[in-house]
């Protein structure tokens, strides 16, 4: 009998640490329509769950009309242009690279064989431009990592094949750091040695020392769960903030770290206002508040900020990361999710849900 107290007693709290435990990667749980702490984020003018972009992480318009044209039309010159106008130095770059190889990659998935005719049409009529090469190493990492799961051997294959397009397209625009950003994942996915991945690193440094894109694709390499440790991704992503430029959303970079380590399920109330999670979060934010408001890493801080901040119950700070985020979902930490529209939606809900059990209303949510 007293066995079967003990296993009723473990059931019992199994029910309740899964019930009060908040998944890294599943989404959040959220009250039911009905229930007192239930609210709308249609009453704040939010986009609806089905209409939000999950290709960008914030505004690109001029992006969005080149999409249309050449997916429409598989016309591939476009993209080529607007690539050849976009400053190498900036991030832009990196991200529209990184937009075109996701397009071509999903129309991949969607008609196999057909799919992404266009970028396979440019690789082959324009051969020496440097845009083309950097979407095409892009194209095949994205393809690597999709069939990483399944297809261990595909996987190595498509990489060494990136590999040898991120060594093209490095001599066609010697001075862009593109090409070598494309390769940070490549030595992830690879197991560079730590050598290599250091003389790779100095490549990137030489050509764009502040960018955010390259740090973030080597704090990935940092990581326990590739080939460094806790201790080594805290110090580079330590490190790479205390040397950012005033004005730099590098300073935001200890939250991705912190976010890279988050255990699988939590269950400390209060882990999310740690000293550790805090500092990072308050890191995040004053970077947020500095940074251009058009600069195009800032949506990446303020999707991984809102995530954070519902989790410390912090409703008004996170309801002015959704403000100013609305639309689009293309980031961390929603698109390692089946669906990132949905996640997106259920933790916007919830901040709303928060701010209005703590006095909010539509009338008192600040708007740029």
């Amino acid at each position: 009998m007293e066995i079967l107290w003990t296993l009723f007693a473990l059931c019992l709290l199994v029910a309740i640490v899964t019930r009060l435990a908040f998944r890294r990667r599943g989404g959040i749980q959220l009250a039911q329509p009905g229930e007192p702490d239930a609210a709308d984020p249609a009453a704040y003018d939010f986009v609806r769950q089905e209409e939000l972009d999950v290709r960008l992480p914030g505004p690109d318009q001029d992006l969005l009309d080149v999409l249309a044209v050449v997916q429409t039309t598989q016309d591939w010159k476009p993209a080529a242009r607007l690539l050849a106008e976009t400053p190498k130095e900036g991030e832009r770059r990196w991200q529209r690279v990184q937009a075109f190889a996701g397009a071509a990659s999903l129309e991949l998935a969607q008609r196999p064989g057909v799919g992404g005719a266009w970028l396979r049409t440019w690789r082959s009529q324009a051969p020496k431009d440097a845009g083309a090469a950097q979407v095409h190493a892009e194209f095949l990492v994205q393809q690597a990592w999709r069939s990483s799961s399944a297809h261990r051997e595909d996987f190595r294959i498509l990489l060494e094949e990136a590999r040898t397009v991120c060594g093209e397209a490095a001599l066609l625009a010697p001075g862009d750091p593109v090409p070598y950003i494309i390769e940070l994942a490549v030595a992830r996915g690879l197991g560079y040695p730590r050598p290599e991945f250091d003389q790779l690193w100095a490549k990137v440094m030489d050509r764009a020392p502040h960018h955010m894109g390259a740090h973030l694709a080597a704090l990935h390499y940092h990581c326990e769960k590739w080939h460094g440790s806790r201790q080594q991704a805290d110090e580079f992503a330590t490190a790479s903030a205390a040397r950012a430029p005033h004005g730099s959303l590098l300073a935001a970079l200890p939250l991705f770290a912190v976010y890279e380590h988050l255990p699988e399920v939590v269950i400390v109330s209060d882990f999310y206002r740690t000293a550790v999670v805090s500092r990072a979060m308050e890191g995040a934010l004053h970077a947020a508040h500095q940074a251009r408001p058009d600069d195009p890493v800032l949506p990446h801080v303020r999707h991984l900020l809102a995530l954070f901040l519902v989790r410390a119950e912090r409703w008004a700070e996170s309801m002015d990361q959704f403000v100013a985020l609305d639309g689009y979902v293309g980031a961390l930490p929603w698109t390692v999710c089946e669906d990132p529209a949905e996640s997106y939606a259920l933790c916007r809900a919830l901040a709303v849900a928060g701010y209005e059990a703590n006095g909010g209303s539509p009338a008192t949510l600040r708007r740029p």
